[in-house]
């Protein structure tokens, strides 16, 4: 039960000696990356860099314990940190005091969310979020990301929006008072690491790029030619304070953090997912990474944390170099940890540009362009989705894009189900095959007297007409001559009251014309309906067969069932047939 609840003891139960050096070298390698990802994280939120380190310790820790990843890298990301700043970025707030306030009471409210949906086990919320949907609100966002940075690459005073052609337009506005020592650095520094990522992957090349930008500034006078850099950095630990705002600003957050909580842990168990492809000494518990992430964030705000998950790239290196359990992610704290008490001094002259390029980079590494052109090649209705989400999220905004998508994607299912698969069978020749006359053509015997219609989907109220309709529009290409109508059930594992209501005065219409209605392949559950809804009183029990052909030979020789096959056909939780 404490192993159920507490993950870490089913690791720390079995941990080997040959597990260090890979946990070691894993935790120092993330824990470096998250100095400057972590302060620059901290900017697209719109919070100062300092914040980006806090957010790098208690929710790891947490997380450690809690979590059934081994692997996941908790911390501040870029999308939450962006999500954080289109929300709050469109509240009314006084001061950057406030500001700080709103964002740490955003993650208590979101992984309280993630807590409740945990302990509610609601993991499968996530399947709404469909692959489309992520592509193209992931792809919009990096781009939106990305040029939100624009302000600090080119060293002006950009006005801060989420729709791209506003922000573009406030980019070029300020075109004319761009400070080329700030561009030039950037650019550099965007070179540098894109180099040093094609040399050696495992290289730290945001920390080498870093030290590098703190070098230049430090032995010139960039910094008077009004190149911005970071400033003082708070020092220490952060310290606990139980966070609180005024109670009229809790509505404000809802969405947002509704928002935030599904898309942190969409981020979070996708990428999780991913990485236990590679290891099969445990499983990932989609209920349990809710209860993870979201205490994480919870206690996280407690010490000043803003919303975190489970990043992507940081858990790519933490898996290549060699993680095996949450040690890993203690031994990053510690890295962060020191950083804050020992080692903030020395960030004073890094240049804003270099956080910029360091964010430009990752998130552009985002924009997934493989994938549209594979859906686009093969689901043209998937294309579509992912293109709506995709320019929704550019030119409306992040929260509306998601939200949209997944709507669009609902009704898009709602549609398909509303309109499912029917196939007219025929007898395959000299078998008792039956299959699709479109597929198969002259292979299958086709007869003027007998319609076999396949349904491959639930009958429910949303698609019962257009299952009436198809079917009349059969029947009346088989005239007058049709006789009998076999309905294949195989794919049927549902009927609603609406559709049993169409059924009913559907099979009293056929009988009417002199025209008999069998069912075959029923499963259990449409035999259930069929016999509790009285279905079964007006087709006939001798009427209702197990397989198509058995249907078949009765139309053609009134052959009557077996004492087996009559058992199974008329098979239900309620009764035994003998």
């Amino acid at each position: 039960m404490l192993k159920q609840y507490f993950p870490i003891f089913q690791w720390l139960s079995t941990y080997k000696k040959t597990y260090i050096s890979g946990d070691v070298a894993a935790g120092i390698t993330v824990g470096i990356m998250l100095i400057p990802q972590g302060m620059a994280y901290a900017m697209i939120a719109g919070l100062p860099p300092v914040f980006g380190l806090y957010a790098a310790l208690i929710p790891q820790i947490v997380y450690a314990i809690l979590g059934t990843s081994r692997q996941l890298a908790v911390g501040p990301v870029a999308m939450d940190s962006l999500l954080v700043a289109s929300g709050l970025g469109a509240l009314a707030l006084s001061s950057i005091e406030e500001y700080i306030a709103m964002a740490i009471f955003l993650a208590l409210f979101m992984g309280s969310i993630q807590l409740l949906l945990g302990v509610l086990r609601m993991g499968f919320l996530v399947n709404f979020l469909s692959k489309p949907v992520i592509s193209g609100f992931t792809s919009a966002a990096a781009i939106i990301i990305g040029l939100s940075q624009l302000k600090h690459l080119l060293g002006t005073e950009i006005e801060r929006s989420n729709q791209v052609h506003i922000l573009l337009k406030n980019a070029l506005d300020t075109i004319d008072r761009i400070n080329i020592y700030t561009l030039i650095i950037g650019v550099i520094a965007i070179i540098l690491i894109k180099s040093i990522k094609k040399i050696n992957q495992k290289m730290p090349a945001a920390l080498i790029v870093v030290i590098l930008g703190i070098t230049a500034i430090y032995s010139t006078d960039l910094s008077d030619s009004g190149v911005k850099i970071v400033g003082t950095i708070p020092h220490g630990l952060p310290a606990f304070e139980i966070p609180s705002i005024q109670y009229s600003r809790i509505p404000e957050l809802v969405p947002i953090a509704l928002t935030l909580a599904l898309i942190a842990f969409m981020e979070a168990i996708s990428v999780a997912k991913a990485v236990e492809e590679k290891h099969s000494d445990y499983e990932i518990d989609a209920n349990q990474e809710l209860i993870a992430l979201g205490t994480s964030n919870i206690i996280g705000s407690l010490f000043q944390s803003y919303p975190t998950t489970g990043g992507f790239s940081r858990t790519a290196v933490n898996e290549q170099a060699g993680a095996r359990t949450g040690i890993a992610a203690i031994v990053s704290v510690i890295i962060v940890g020191a950083t804050l008490l020992f080692l903030t001094p020395l960030f004073y002259f890094l240049p804003n540009a270099i956080l910029a390029s360091i964010i430009m980079v990752a998130v552009f590494g985002l924009i997934d362009t493989k994938y549209p052109i594979q859906l686009f090649k093969n689901r043209k209705d998937e294309f579509a989705l992912l293109i709506i989400t995709f320019l929704i999220t550019l030119t409306v905004g992040i929260k509306e894009g998601i939200l949209l998508g997944v709507l669009i994607s609902l009704l898009l299912l709602v549609y398909r189900i509303s309109k499912p698969h029917i196939a007219i069978l025929g007898k395959v020749k000299n078998t008792n095959y039956f299959r699709n006359i479109d597929r198969f053509g002259s292979d299958v015997e086709v007869s003027e007297e007998l319609l076999i219609i396949r349904f491959d989907a639930q009958l429910y109220f949303g698609n019962k007409e257009y299952f009436k309709n198809e079917l009349h529009r059969h029947m009346a290409q088989k005239g007058n001559n049709l006789k009998t109508i076999i309905l294949n059930a195989e794919s049927i594992n549902y009927i609603d009251s609406s559709a049993m209501h169409m059924l009913q005065q559907l099979i009293k219409d056929l009988k009417n014309n002199q025209i008999q209605f069998l069912i075959a392949g029923a499963i259990g559950p449409a035999r259930d309906i069929i016999f509790s809804s009285g279905l079964i009183d007006m087709i006939g029990r001798e009427h209702l067969f197990v397989k198509t052909y058995e249907a078949y030979d009765h139309h053609i020789h009134a052959k009557q069932k077996t004492a087996i096959q009559k058992k199974i056909a008329l098979q239900t939780k309620e009764t035994s047939v003998t």
